[in-house]
């Protein structure tokens, strides 16, 4: 079980430090290198559910690309460093930073909502679950088949709730779990904390999905302590896994740290290139 571990020390307000990247914003019309655009998976056309997809600078017609594929925090959020989190898939960033824009399609995936008004993306938690994730299913499959992904080098990325959500989402069943090369879970982990307001929180529904996850690599950061509280779940859970462990040296809550040189994003960055090679 490789694991790498970093210092816990805080440098202060991650929001002083200045970007040197900057997330494209959402265009309208077609796909093309270096945009962004709002689509729908086909099957859920007239509803409001949509998801994004950015095409890597580098992009070609006969391109073969590592896919990255992003769930958001949960909406609602603000703290008194500045940190600010939408749940929208227009909010997401973790893919831009690892990408700097070029070498992999980026897909920001929503969570789908749905009632007797219709079909939407939700901002706070999963939506409804079995819709979560066919909707994931069918927009990688078609990314891949329509766009150049590379079927068998998408990793899983998220924050927050999306970090949560690599687990709860990406290990829900037996169909999504085979979609995964690796995961990037940063802040949270699925069954570390058992009080959150959904069903399968519990430790015993985490450990069914955790069992999917096989010996494929999972990346774990965490700010505020660092993640000795998702080290003892794992390790208690008697599970061998693939996992690299990373103390986020920051207090802040976000997942725009990954829009500054830093020399976590530099582990980061190495740590997929690793994963897909």
């Amino acid at each position: 079980m490789p694991c790498t571990f970093a210092a816990d020390v805080s440098p202060g307000n991650l929001n002083d430090i200045a970007k040197d990247l900057v997330v494209p914003e959402v265009s309208q019309g077609s796909p093309a290198p270096g945009k962004r655009i709002a689509l729908t998976t086909k099957g859920w056309e007239g509803t409001e559910v949509h998801h994004l997809l950015y095409l890597p600078t580098d992009w070609t017609a006969d391109a073969k690309m590592p896919v990255l594929v992003e769930y958001a925090g949960n909406g609602g959020f603000k703290n008194a460093l500045g940190d600010v989190s939408e749940g929208t898939v227009e909010g997401s960033n973790l893919g831009y930073g690892i990408s700097a824009g070029r070498g992999y399609l980026w897909l920001c995936m929503p969570y789908v909502e749905v009632d007797a008004k219709g079909k939407r993306n939700a901002k706070k938690w999963w939506g409804n679950v079995e819709e979560t994730t066919h909707y994931c299913i069918e927009t990688v499959k078609n990314a891949c088949a329509q766009w150049g992904g590379d079927a068998d080098r998408v990793i899983l990325c998220g924050f927050s709730r999306g970090s949560i959500g690599c687990n709860y989402i990406g290990l829900h069943d037996d169909d999504i779990a085979k979609l995964w090369r690796g995961f990037v879970c940063h802040s949270h982990y699925d069954g570390v904390r058992e009080q959150w307001p959904y069903v399968g929180a519990d430790r015993v529904s985490a450990l069914a999905r955790l069992q999917r996850l096989g010996h494929r690599p999972q990346w774990i950061s965490q700010e505020g302590g660092g993640t000795a509280a998702t080290e003892a779940y794992l390790k208690a859970t008697g599970i061998l896994g693939n996992w690299t462990f990373h103390a986020f040296p920051f207090p802040n809550h976000t997942d725009a740290w990954v829009l500054r040189d830093l020399p976590l994003r530099n582990e980061l960055r190495e740590w997929v290139k690793a994963v897909v090679k």
